[in-house]
């Protein structure tokens, strides 16, 4: 019997993708400078915020750890697609039912292990946006620094010179100083809370998605089992033979059509709000004077109709040259002889 561990032969884009186009590939997928141990774990956990100004070493810290959080979840992906094919290599010697739902079990686990994948690419978003807000808090740390630096100026030439003419140099010097402040802090106050919002909402998002097509699958997965014979035989007693073949692949071909055409409005969980809840959040926004209660409807709209002209590329803040960020870029140039990834062969489908 020949056996396939892709529900698809040709990866056509399923209705969500076409709705939402996938991100690119996630950065943690290459550039293994230490390797597909955990020791690489430990070491950019530990460093992170050892680097950088001070203003941005606690989400830096963050953001490295998201890594981890990343690579592990790819290894879970690529350890269940090997699982899936020893499945279905111990299934093979069984008897006809369970080899042929093994088979197919197998085949759903593998499809788990690349939306493992998947969802990797989708996470890598959430951890993108939180490294922009990283860099314009990298990027405010010197004009506080300086503001800092002529304040104590101020106050040394003043314990040590009153008269001294320079202190009204230093204190125009502070005002203007002030004022780029202000604008710095605005802008980090303004990209923070924007920003904050688009990472976790690609987070949310990729995890709902992620999740209902995992219920998708443990469903016609449980279908699946009910093509196995466990009625208890006597010794000697031979079982009916399994006509289930056919039965077995329309399963398969149903779990597929559902992951296909899956999109976010089709979604079976929908969150709603308590009175008490919505009260509060109607309460909220009256006192930020705009007197409406949240509206969930546009929740679930992709984010690139939703994110404003304040998005500033990672690349784009140069005042931020701390070793975390090199010791990172590093990784992810040496990415251009990454590992293969998902399946390492194709096999043809089943006759």
């Amino acid at each position: 019997m020949h056996r396939t561990y892709s529900m698809r032969q040709s990866r056509a884009p399923t209705a969500s993708q076409i709705q939402n186009p996938p991100p690119p590939t996630s950065s943690t997928k290459s550039g293994r400078f230490f390797g597909k141990s955990s020791v690489g774990h430990a070491f950019r956990k530990s460093t992170a915020g050892a680097f950088g100004p001070d203003l941005a070493k606690k989400l830096a810290q963050l953001v490295k750890m998201e890594k981890n959080v990343m690579r592990s979840m790819e290894l879970v992906g690529r350890e269940r697609m090997e699982v899936a094919q020893q499945l279905s290599i111990w299934g093979e010697a069984c008897d006809d039912d369970v080899s042929d739902v093994t088979d197919k079990l197998g085949v759903l686990i593998y499809e788990i292990g690349e939306l493992e994948d998947q969802m990797v690419d989708r996470y890598d978003q959430y951890r993108v946006t939180i490294k922009s807000i990283r860099n314009i808090e990298a990027s405010v740390q010197p004009s506080r620094d300086r503001k800092q630096k002529i304040t104590d100026q101020i106050a040394q030439l003043k314990y040590k010179e009153p008269n001294s003419p320079r202190i009204v140099v230093l204190e125009q010097e502070l005002v203007r100083a002030e004022a780029e402040s202000l604008v710095a802090e605005a802008q980090l106050s303004n990209i923070t809370r924007e920003k904050l919002k688009a990472a976790f909402t690609y987070q949310f998002d990729a995890i709902k998605e992620h999740s209902e097509k995992l219920a998708i699958i443990a469903g016609f997965g449980k279908h699946l089992l009910e093509l196995v014979d466990d009625t208890p035989v006597t010794p000697g007693e031979t079982r009916e033979a399994y006509d289930g073949y056919e039965a077995s692949k329309a399963i398969i071909q149903d779990c597929e059509d559902a992951l296909t055409n899956w999109v976010t409005a089709n979604a079976a969980i929908k969150p709603s709000l308590s009175t008490r809840a919505r009260n509060l959040s109607q309460r909220r926004h009256k006192q930020m004077g705009e007197g409406v209660g949240h509206d969930l409807s546009g929740q679930d709209n992709s984010m690139k109709d939703r994110e404003s002209g304040l998005w500033v590329p990672a690349g784009a803040h140069r005042e931020y040259q701390g070793g975390e960020e090199e010791e990172e870029e590093e990784e992810e140039e040496e990415g251009a002889s990454g590992e293969a990834r998902g399946r390492e062969e194709e096999r043809p489908t089943e006759a």
